[in-house]
């Protein structure tokens, strides 16, 4: 009929729990949306039937999810609140980014949109043709500027953030290192390199109660860094450079406390 709307209701009781459970505030308090999100899980809660509407709310309460990852503490942004304007306002941003390596670029931008992966912001930007994602604690100095973009009609953020993740992990850890552990060893992956797959791969070694396998590092000091994790209960077997440079440090290591 003429001027007639369907209520929010026709959300089910069900369909209700799930959207209260999944929206905790975490990443979304730090770009002030948090207080819009409580108020949104409170008019969810309002619309249901008052027959329901304590059963839901104490449903979805069972359910947290935490989107910060161990033993760190969220990243400080410092222009976050600049990124977070550009890309609602979809206004270029003039961006100085430090890079892994220490070296610094400032670039015009035309910010796409923010990611926030286990408590790291990140922002998917483009320029000159080029999308890509920047890590948001690494841009030192933002100015939003008084030009809008047009954003792509057919850009996906989170299809974008799929390929672009499976990108980045092939491009790291490119460096193979053969090393035999201890049965301590191979039980401490998980523990030592956050690796829950390598040890299905680990092969016996002549020496009972070893076992070899094939880890993959970004360098050899990244590799020689890690591993140093296990202790005795590792050997670096190949490549040289890498066996010779775990050496120097475990020497350099074992001096320190002689």
């Amino acid at each position: 009929m003429e001027g007639w709307r369907s209520p929010l209701l026709g959300i089910s009781a069900e369909e209700a729990t799930a959207l209260l459970a999944v929206s905790a505030g975490g990443p979304l308090e730090r770009i002030a949306l948090g207080d819009a999100l409580a108020q949104a899980r409170l008019k969810v809660l309002a619309a249901l039937p008052a027959s329901g509407r304590d059963r839901t709310h104490a449903a979805a309460a069972r359910f947290h999810i935490d989107t910060q990852a161990w033993f760190k503490p969220p990243e400080l942004v410092p222009h976050l609140a600049e990124l977070v304007d550009a890309v609602r306002q979809d206004r270029r941003l003039r961006i100085t980014h430090r890079r892994r390596d220490g070296r610094t670029t400032t670039k015009t931008v035309d910010p796409l949109g923010l990611v926030a992966k286990a408590g790291v912001w990140y922002l998917v930007a483009r320029a000159g043709g080029e999308t890509r994602a920047h890590r948001a604690s690494r841009i030192t100095e933002a100015k939003l500027l008084a030009a809008g973009f047009t954003r792509p009609a057919d850009f996906d953020l989170a299809a974008f953030w799929a390929e672009w993740t499976r990108e980045f992990e092939a491009s790291l850890d490119q460096l193979p290192v053969t090393v035999r552990l201890s049965a301590t060893g191979l039980a401490a992956l998980p523990e030592v390199l956050d690796d829950t797959t390598s040890a299905a791969h680990a092969t016996p070694d002549p020496e009972p109660g070893w076992h070899r396998l094939t880890l993959h590092f970004d360098s050899p000091h990244a590799a020689c860094r890690r591993l140093l994790g296990f202790g005795p209960d590792v050997e670096v077997l190949e490549p040289p450079d890498v066996r010779a440079e775990f050496a120097e440090t475990a020497r350099r290591t074992a001096a320190r406390y002689s």
